[in-house]
């Protein structure tokens, strides 16, 4: 069974995604931050990350380049999901080496369409 990790300092979102994502059959990660996040990425090699971009300790474009840049975990896709969503965070996004940004609020079907990245 694919692993998706999901960080989000909100709890609601991580409960709202995490339920979009084991209703489709997705056993799933979840962590609060950035260090976490990278902490669980590493151990638990993910097949795909979805990522706030808003969060208290290291924000999410921080934790994807720390992400690219590490050898155990450079290839795991990330797609951010965040509030930030303007053209020039989509860009910003692509350039910190994710592969999507999703706005909030997403639709169930934005998430399942990220997954394409994963079970490529």
């Amino acid at each position: 069974m694919n692993t998706a990790l999901i960080v989000d300092d909100a709890a609601t979102e991580r409960a709202r995604m995490s339920s979009i994502l084991t209703d489709a059959g997705w056993r799933v990660s979840t962590a609060r931050g950035g260090v976490e996040a990278i902490e669980k990425a590493r151990a638990e090699r993910p097949a795909i990350i979805f990522l706030d971009i808003v969060m208290p300790d290291l924000d999410g474009y921080q934790t994807c380049r720390r992400l690219a840049g590490d050898p155990l975990t450079r290839a795991i896709p990330v797609v951010f999901v965040s509030t930030k969503c303007q053209r020039a965070d989509q860009v910003w996004a692509l350039m910190q080496g994710a592969k999507a940004l999703i706005g909030k609020p997403y639709s169930p079907a934005q998430l399942l369409d990220a997954l394409k990245f994963a079970v490529q």
